[in-house]
């Protein structure tokens, strides 16, 4: 079953989830050719272990507050901070609180 992605031009809602960040799942919402944007949502404690991506990234915290490690250094990333990740750089985060991140990707071919 594919995942429903938006259509372009349509307007998506990436408000902060405050309260409902324990209801909501990580969600892509949308892809094209070149370009992934997902809303990633994390409990507190939760790891997305390291991995790295070919192309370019952003990372922007929405809601609570992460550990991002990148290139042997760890920064906590709160509520309306934003990171950029050139590609090819190995990555983690932690869940320093519940967290919702918009996580933008460039998709090399």
């Amino acid at each position: 079953m594919a995942i429903p992605h938006a259509a372009a031009g349509q307007v998506i809602d990436i408000q902060p989830l405050a309260g409902q960040l324990q209801e909501t799942r990580t969600v892509a919402l949308f892809k094209s050719s070149g370009l992934e944007v997902m809303r990633l949502i994390l409990p507190a404690g939760k790891t997305v272990p390291p991995h790295h991506v070919k192309g370019e990234l952003t990372v922007q915290c929405l809601d609570g507050e992460v550990a991002f490690t990148a290139g042997g250094r760890t920064q906590a990333m709160k509520a309306g901070q934003l990171l950029w990740l050139e590609g090819g750089v190995e990555y983690s985060v932690t869940a320093l609180r519940d967290a919702s991140l918009l996580v933008t990707l460039h998709l090399r071919e």
